[in-house]
């Protein structure tokens, strides 16, 4: 349009277009003006992406260094203002442009083109943030755009491969690993030439590849493109490493071997890192994947993947060989196959898939020939040989053969210590890899054709090689070699005969006989009991004889040179009376065989016989269900034919049924008589473990009940055969329950039987058995108004049983879920007419065992039962109840079916919502935690996905009112926490019939890692909130929720607490600090921890004012672990230190004593954590306790200005290592110079050894006592006049010395923080002191007192007792001695001579205190102290009261 707005003709537009491009006429003026328009406004970088020229044929590797002759020369001079382009250029405007700012800046054109790229690609990089491992679409879209204009200007000689790898190693940040592949890919600048030429490329390379293969690819695109990555830089590598190479190449070789090798380092490495499990696997299974692709692609030669392969397995077997041949020996059994890591088996199998058996055991000699191995990775690569190649036995006897041979002709140990240890390492993989180790030791050493010959230098070589390993062989060797000793000749029996004798002294040093050794023994290790061996060798023994007719020659040596196991052992597990068949089983042919051979004695095969034939007459249906026929048959006969009669009435009317009832009735009566009882609702039921002996009566009622409730059982089937158990099959069930409930005394039986039923006997029960007992509990619950009560609780008996229900193994889970299926069913059908009553006819407890049960064995339940609280119950679909019974009854419906049909339907959905019905999370952690693991129906890995879909899934999001945690990660943790503390304490509340939970072989391990994952997402959830919260107050709040302060024992009390200990020492140590910002300041608090440590961890710490070491050193390594969230974390350390000694003085105390044991795991922590050296703080410990160690060995060094109570702990703990009290005189000398903020220190280590005094009293340690008396009377002798230590022995609230001591103490420095902290009031210091030790040693601290001061040296005492305050404490202590006596709080006296009585401490008190009181100045009864001489008058006994009263009225001088 023109701009007047109109619209001008297509003639006129292509005229102006026309006379536009008469500008430049040629092409040349055109490409000139374009350059000249690029250099006024270009961007080169950006350039680069834009080169759309398509890419000549990739330049070889080689000619690296002629293309830098050419491009890396000095530009050409600019001329004429313009610069024209060279001839051999291609016109490319980039690459003018390129030439044009090269001349502008006198720098070659191949060194600019480089420059630019390495910047262009920083630029990439450095968008991908800290996930550098692979790029992203965007990136990998401009790095192929960049590649591709790389290749143009290296096409037309106008880029530098080396210029650019030298700029790409100036970036600071290294390339990322796709990166460099890409450029190689393209052959601009390879891998071998980066590893020649560039200084780190080595550890760059391994960094990456470590990155790369321990990273989980999320999606599939990134997989195929990190194998790509991985196979083809290990391709490279492998080549450049293993191929031939010449002199040039030589470096690029020994580099790119040491990139295999560090990987391999870092792979196995990964595999012993237990705690890095996870991320270990996945470098692992990723780097034997990639050898894997290798293996299997074309890039690689056989030749050079067999070198490569050689050269891992090499590296593999030598690397870090930190066993030594004894480990060796004790130790393999753990390195077997089938104990060996699968991904390094898996290796092991990658590295041998190109080398033939015949050289893998070669390779294997010469290693152990040349090289320091690693034994368990000699050890565990032959079993993985063995098991895998079927070949490799022949192999292994071959070899063996060799270095037996070689050794005997050298007498050479290395060979002898390689075949015995590759010998037994196959005999560990079972008979049907390689031979026993008896079988190769026979046959190697057991004739006078073996190895070691007749010549006796070698019979004394073998025997002196096997004395030298008696003291490191398993018991299972030295048996062998006992009962298969090597073959010598007569005249150097004695030889032999020492060494047999030294392996017996062995044994029996091991407590293990040698008789015992089974025929068949397996010598992989675990040794088991005798019986089971022994068992093992019958069954062993029958299964030869059957297959081969005859007797094996091992049994028949046993009866001849192993009587005495053969006899004792073999015969009895023979001879086990059984029921014999009708026809004779190969058992029975077995035994006949040996009784003919005159192996079995006449008397013990008839005793036999005879017990066969007892268990031949037990075999009837009353004495298979355990009772006594009862001496009245007709009666008996009477009973079985009506409750015949009662079957046979099906169908017929309920009168009919109901009067046959109450015939039956009145015959169970004549049976069983009643008496005048009480009412039967008052009756209590004591479920026992083990039944009590009965009488005469309760037997006859025992063979009742075994009648009655197996035609109930077949009344049941008969009924329900002709109709479902609801209205239509009438009250008969009902009322048979009813009738028997009337019989007290047979009732009692009854449930008696019924719960050894269900505890005990429930998995041989058959399927209609399980469905009688099941419906009977029905209607035993039904009837409950009148049921007895459990003993221990008011439960009715229905509820007890079916909690007693066991659900600890598969069988008892199966039975479990059967039984309770089998009554539920029922139920529903039943209540089918009134479902709104359903509660009244089961037990909660049945309907808990199943919503334990049921999600537990069918994983396809769990949803559902998720989906039904989610959405309702009434929308589950489930058919009718008919259906429910049939599934059942039915012969041919598998239990799994029926179990499915239950869950869905809306009768029992609706059931498990009632309040009572609804399993808990508490009593789903109960349940779970008497699961035994071994005997589990489920595998490890499907109870962790359990259990993991039970806390982090289930019960998390339940509702609290359901028994469930809302949500609430802390309450879920409390519930865990709670359970396994009930576990460790056994404090269950069960029933009297279920029996406490087994303490071995529960789920325990298991539901402690469930608390440890919910534990580490708070601890994860922690670390990212800017304000955090005290996420850990349920780790706290366990102890006081379970023992109030008023409430329990002491003993309760240290139970609790120590459970709760190891299971906080299960969690990670930073659960018992938190990270809060005060002032902008991120700071440690353990406020919550101090509080508990100082209400009660304290009383229970054995000795008294120490904390246990693990504990220390858990919450020390969370302070180290911690700080790294506070800036800057030393600073963080140090403020917390500083603060310990007001907050939990008993902590730093423990510091202080365990600092030894202590100070190489936080070094290490703290060094892992930050690289450098402890914080000051932990510094100043350390230096304490180096100063007491030195001035206990009389170095005179200067003390460090230090807490004097840390000074103290240190100290005492270095004294009690030493015998004499020299260290604390002179610990007490050096200190006498010191300031007065030192003054505290004699009294805080006087404190220390007289808690250990106290300690010996509680303890009776006679020893320990007297060492402790010796370093309390001599710094009671360097205090001397102070009346700093009285305060130690006053009871709280007198008052006394307390002032004095406080003024000593009104500021205090600290010197790690240069802060000056205020004393607390009077009290202060005697609460730090008391929250040091427990209160028990605190109540006691009087009888230190009258167990010391007494025994001072009479010039001590003399100083002493001028301290005015002295008189005062000694009353006061003599009347809590007294109140002690009373109360009965004093120690139990002991036998030992050397050890004081109490009372006899008493007794002493009361003369020295007289004798006190009557030399004491007249100066201490001033009218100043009248008022406290007085109070403390009112409570001692008259005679001393007397005598203080008559120096109160004395006048003053």
């Amino acid at each position: 349009m023109s701009a007047g707005g109109h619209r001008r003709p297509l003639s006129a537009v292509l005229a102006a277009h026309a006379a536009k491009r008469s500008r430049c006429e040629s092409k040349a003026e055109l490409q000139k003006a374009a350059i000249e328009l690029l250099g006024r406004h270009q961007n080169l970088r950006d350039l680069m992406l834009e080169m759309s020229a398509a890419p000549s044929e990739p330049s070889d590797g080689v000619e690296l260094a002629q293309r830098e002759a050419h491009v890396g020369g000095p530009a050409p001079p600019e001329t004429g203002g313009s610069v024209a382009p060279p001839p051999d250029l291609g016109g490319s405007l980039v690459v003018h442009a390129l030439q044009r700012q090269a001349v502008q800046l006198g720098v070659p054109l191949g060194e600019l083109s480089a420059k630019l790229v390495a910047e262009k690609l920083g630029g990439l990089m450095a968008c991908s943030g800290q996930q550098r491992l692979l790029l992203n679409s965007t990136q990998k879209a401009q790095l192929s755009a960049l590649v591709q204009s790389t290749q143009e200007l290296l096409s037309l000689n106008a880029f530098s491969p080396s210029l650019f790898c030298r700029e790409l190693w100036k970036a600071p940040e290294p390339p990322v690993l796709e990166v460099v592949w890409c450029f190689h890919s393209r052959r601009i600048l390879t891998l071998e030439y980066i590893l020649e030429s560039e200084e780190g490329a080595v550890s760059w390379l391994v960094t990456e590849l470590r990155a790369l293969c321990g990273r989980t690819a999320e999606e599939e695109s990134q997989k195929e493109v990190q194998q790509e990555i991985l196979t083809g830089v290990l391709s490279v590598v492998v080549r450049a490493a293993f191929q031939k190479p010449g002199s040039a190449q030589r470096s690029v070789s020994q580099q790119c071997c040491s990139v295999l090798d560090d990987m391999l380092s870092c792979v196995l490495d990964s595999l012993q890192k237990t705690q890095e499990l996870q991320n270990g696997a996945e470098l692992a299974t990723c780097w034997v994947q990639v050898l894997d692709t290798v293996s299997c692609g074309v890039t690689v030669s056989d030749d050079v993947l067999a070198h490569f392969f050689t050269h891992s397995l090499t590296y593999i077997l030598t690397y870090r060989p930190q066993f030594k041949v004894s480990h060796a020996i004790e130790m393999q059994s753990e390195w077997r196959f089938a104990k060996t890591s699968p991904l390094l088996t898996a290796l092991y199998r990658k590295l041998s898939v190109l080398l033939s058996v015949e050289e893998m055991l070669s390779h294997l000699q010469q290693v152990l020939e040349t090289d320091e191995v690693n034994w368990q990775h000699v050890l565990s690569f032959l079993s993985t040989l063995l098991v895998y190649c079927p070949q490799a036995q022949r192999s292994l006897t071959e070899l063996l053969s060799r270095l037996l041979s070689s050794a005997f002709e050298n007498y050479d140990l290395e060979n002898m210590i390689t075949s015995f240890l590759l010998a037994r390492q196959g005999a560990l993989e079972g008979p049907a890899i390689f031979p026993s180790y008896s079988e190769w030791f026979k046959t190697s050493f057991g004739s006078s054709s073996g190895f070691h010959g007749n010549s006796k230098k070698s019979i004394v070589f073998l025997l002196k090689f096997l004395s030298d390993l008696v003291p490191f062989d398993p018991p299972q060797y030295l048996k062998v070699h006992i009962l298969y000793p090597p073959y010598v000749p007569v005249k150097h029996r004695t030889l032999l005969h020492e060494y047999v004798s030294l392996a017996k002294t062995r044994l029996a040093d091991l407590k293990v006989s040698v008789d015992d050794m089974g025929l068949y023994e397996d010598l992989s290790g675990a040794a088991a009991p005798v019986q089971c061996q022994a068992k093992q060798d019958v069954d062993k023994a029958v299964g030869l004889f059957e297959s081969t007719g005859k007797i094996s020659a091992t049994v028949m040596e046993a009866s001849i040179f192993r009587r005495p196991y053969f006899l004792s052992r073999f015969l009895p597990a023979l001879l086990t009376p059984r029921l014999l068949p009708a026809k004779p089983d190969p058992r029975m042919a077995f035994i006949e065989s040996l009784r003919k051979a005159e192996k079995i004695p006449p008397s013990l095969y008839s005793i036999y016989i005879q017990a066969c034939q007892r268990e031949s007459e037990r075999d009837v249906p009353e004495n298979r269900e355990g009772v006594e026929v009862s001496q009245d048959g007709q009666a008996l006969e009477r009973l079985q034919d009506e409750l015949r009669s009662l079957r046979n009435l099906f169908p017929g009317r309920e009168e009919d049924v109901l009067a046959q009832l109450a015939r039956i009735s009145e015959t169970l009566t004549l049976l069983v008589p009643e008496g005048g009882e009480e009412p039967l609702g008052q009756t209590v039921v004591d479920f026992h473990a083990d039944p009590p002996p009965t009488s005469d009566l309760e037997n006859q009622a025992s063979a009742v009940i075994g009648t009655v409730l197996r035609s109930f059982c077949q009344s049941l089937v008969d009924a329900s055969k002709i109709s479902p158990p609801n209205s239509r099959q009438g009250r008969w069930a009902s009322g048979f329950v009813g009738m028997l409930l009337k019989h007290r005394k047979l009732l009692t039986s009854l449930l008696h039987r019924l719960q050894n039923l269900i505890c005990n006997q429930g998995a041989t029960l058959s399927a209609t058995h399980i469905l009688g007992v099941a419906v009977f509990l029905v209607h035993l619950h039904e009837s409950r108004a009148s049921c007895p009560l459990v003993l221990g609780g008011s439960v009715p008996c229905s509820e007890a049983l079916a909690a007693a229900l066991p659900c600890a193994t598969a069988a008892d889970m199966s039975f479990c879920l059967r039984f309770c299926v089998a009554a539920v069913c029922y139920t529903l059908c039943r209540g089918e007419s009134s479902p709104d009553r359903l509660q009244d006819y089961v037990p909660s407890s049945l309907c808990k065992k199943l919503a334990y049960l049921v999600p537990r064995l069918l994983q396809g339940t769990r949803w559902t039962l998720a989906g039904a609280e989610q959405h309702g119950a009434g929308e589950g679909e489930g058919g009718s109840t008919h259906s429910l019974w049939s599934n059942v009854t039915h012969p041919l419906c598998s239990w799994e079916s029926s179990v499915l049909a239950l869950w869905r339907h809306p009768y029992f959905l609706n059931l498990l919502t009632l309040p009572g019905y609804q399993l808990s999370f508490a009593e789903w952690l109960k349940a779970e935690l008497r699961v035994q693991r071994s005997r589990d129906i489920l595998s490890d890995p499907e109870r962790q996905e359990y259990q993991q879909w039970v806390c982090q899934q289930h019960y998390l999001l339940v509702p609290r009112d359901q028994g469930g945690c809302a949500g609430d990660v802390r309450q879920a943790c409390s519930h865990i926490f709670h359970a396994v503390m009930d576990l460790c304490t056994c404090t269950q509340t069960a029933p009297a019939v279920q029996g406490r939970a087994p303490k071995e072989d529960t789920c325990l391990p298991d539901i402690v890692s469930r608390l440890q994952e919910l534990v580490y997402e708070l601890e994860l959830s922690a670390a990212f909130c800017r304000e955090e919260e005290d996420e850990r107050s349920f780790i706290f709040a366990v102890i006081p929720e379970r023992c109030p302060m008023a409430v329990g024992s002491e003993l309760e009390l240290q139970q609790e607490i120590h459970a709760w200990s190891r299971v906080l020492l299960a969690l990670p140590p930073t659960v018992l600090l938190s990270v809060r910002t005060l002032g902008g300041k991120r700071r440690l608090h353990f406020s919550a921890f101090a509080e508990h440590i100082n209400q009660r961890h304290r009383n229970v710490c054995v000795p008294a004012g120490r904390l246990p070491y693990h504990l220390t050193a858990h919450f020390l390594k969370g302070v180290l672990t911690l700080s790294l969230r506070c800036d800057p974390p030393n600073r963080a350390v140090n403020r917390l230190l500083s603060r310990m000694h007001l907050q939990c003085p008993l902590l730093l105390a423990s510091a202080g004593a365990w600092w030894s044991r202590l100070s190489p795991a936080l070094t290490s922590l703290w060094t892992r954590l930050t690289g450098g050296p402890l914080p000051e703080g932990l510094r100043h410990v350390a230096d304490c306790c180096a100063w007491a160690c030195s001035t206990m060995k009389g170095e005179v060094v200067p003390p460090p200005a230090a807490q004097p109570l840390l000074l103290a702990a240190c100290v005492h703990r270095a004294g009690k290592g030493q015998k004499t009290h020299d260290g604390t005189r002179a610990a007490l000398e050096q200190l006498v110079q010191l300031q007065e903020q030192q003054r505290l220190f004699p009294v805080f280590l006087l404190f220390f050894w007289v808690s250990d005094l106290l300690a010996t009293f509680l303890q009776l340690q006679v020893k320990d006592a007297e060492l402790a008396r010796k370093h309390c009377l001599e710094i009671l002798a360097h205090l001397g006049d102070t009346a700093d230590w009285l305060l130690l022995f006053c009871p709280p609230g007198t008052g006394i010395a307390l002032r004095r001591l406080c003024r000593c103490l009104s500021s205090l420095v600290l010197p790690c923080c240069n802060i000056v902290v205020a004393v607390p009031g009077e009290q202060g210091w005697y609460q730090t002191l008391a929250e040091v030790t427990s209160d028990r040693t605190t109540r006691l601290m009087p009888l230190a007192f009258y167990s010391l001061v007494p025994h001072l040296d009479p010039r001590v005492l003399g100083r002493v007792s001028k301290v005015p305050e002295f008189l005062l404490t000694a009353l006061h202590s003599y009347s809590a001695l007294t109140k002690l006596f009373l109360d009965g709080h004093t120690p139990l006296p002991d036998t030992a001579p050397d050890q004081a009585d109490p009372l006899q401490v008493l007794v002493q008190a009361k003369q020295f205190l007289l004798r006190t009181i009557s030399l004491s100045p007249q100066s201490h009864f001033s009218r100043n102290r009248l008022s406290q001489l007085q109070e403390a008058c009112g409570e001692l006994d008259p005679e001393l009261s007397s005598a203080v009263s008559s120096r109160l009225l004395q006048p003053p001088p």
